[in-house]
């Protein structure tokens, strides 16, 4: 065999690889009903109405923390609509501001959409449980410019009133990192 022929035989076998590893990264296999009888039930108005901090970190595809951040976050219930304000603070100094408005569905209550600025379209997701997956695209600020994203993410209502999120996020359905963060009430 040649060595030009060769090349190419390692070289398909390398796109192999990595087509691969995106179709299993790409697929999830988390179902919301999976936590349906999880305990404590998360209902997202009773959880953010008042005060909570959250404590994060973004990591990239390959595992490395490249931003850590407090985010402290002001919610209010009026019985339709929850308003979440949230005020970041990242590792390097910087504050950024974000205002959630989700909307309980009133034919589901287990269903929620929202909107807060950047939000590409609309944000929607559903409760199980103590579970909550909310899916939405976003415009991400990265530097000097912004790239549009998809975040999908899920949160886990712990016991004492501790709330897990796990977000991945992704464009053009690859996963570019993870946000974690841990809530906890005020």
């Amino acid at each position: 065999i040649s060595s030009s022929l060769c090349s190419k035989i390692v070289s398909m076998k390398k796109i192999i690889v990595i087509l691969t590893l995106i179709l299993l990264t790409g697929c999830s296999t988390m179902n919301l009903e999976d936590y349906k009888d999880k305990k404590p039930i998360l209902k997202l108005e009773e959880y953010f109405n008042g005060k909570s901090i959250a404590r994060g970190v973004f990591e990239d595809r390959f595992g490395n923390i490249k931003k850590s951040f407090k985010v402290f976050i002001d919610g209010t219930w009026d019985g339709e609509n929850l308003i979440l304000k949230e005020d970041f603070i990242y590792d390097d100094g910087k504050k950024e501001y974000r205002e959630w408005k989700l909307t309980k569905d009133k034919n589901n209550p287990n269903y929620y959409t929202g909107y807060a600025e950047g939000v590409i379209g609309i944000a929607s997701g559903s409760t199980s449980g103590n579970a909550f997956n909310w899916k939405y695209g976003f415009k991400l600020q990265v530097g000097e410019r912004k790239i549009n994203v998809k975040f999908d993410d899920w949160m886990f209502l712990q016991e004492d009133g501790y709330l897990i999120n796990i977000a991945k996020v992704k464009k053009f359905g690859i996963t570019l990192g993870r946000v974690i963060l841990f809530f906890e009430k005020k």
